[in-house]
């Protein structure tokens, strides 16, 4: 009897709320020509270290995280996936501001204003 190995998926590194699967899906309605989808990333900037980037990707890198939502494809940067395991991305909005927020558990602190954080 031969050995069987086991596999099983490996959830995603971020969890994307059903408010941001509906905002990749809007963007993605109007993206600009050539875009295959959009992608998180975590820069260098900003008075704690680190930032959120999401923008359109025009072409996949095969190392990166791939999500495949109901509105198109959602990326991570491989050099981020470290900086976000474990995390939840949610889209809210009101009167005064609109945007992506997240649920960081790596996160040990952030800047004033939460543009940026500290792993």
């Amino acid at each position: 009897m031969a050995d069987e190995i086991k596999t099983r998926t490996r959830p995603a590194a971020v969890a994307l709320t059903p408010a941001a699967e509906q905002r990749v899906t809007d963007l993605m309605a109007r993206a600009p020509e050539g875009a295959i989808g959009v992608k998180l990333s975590t820069p260098r900037r900003g008075c704690s270290g680190l930032a959120y980037s999401v923008d359109y990707v025009t072409e996949a890198n095969p190392i990166d995280e791939r999500i495949v939502t109901p509105g198109g494809l959602f990326f991570i940067d491989a050099a981020s996936v470290l900086y976000l395991i474990g995390s939840t991305m949610d889209w809210q909005e009101d009167d005064f501001a609109a945007g992506f927020v997240f649920d960081n558990p790596n996160a040990t602190g952030s800047c004033g204003c939460g543009e940026s954080f500290t792993v």
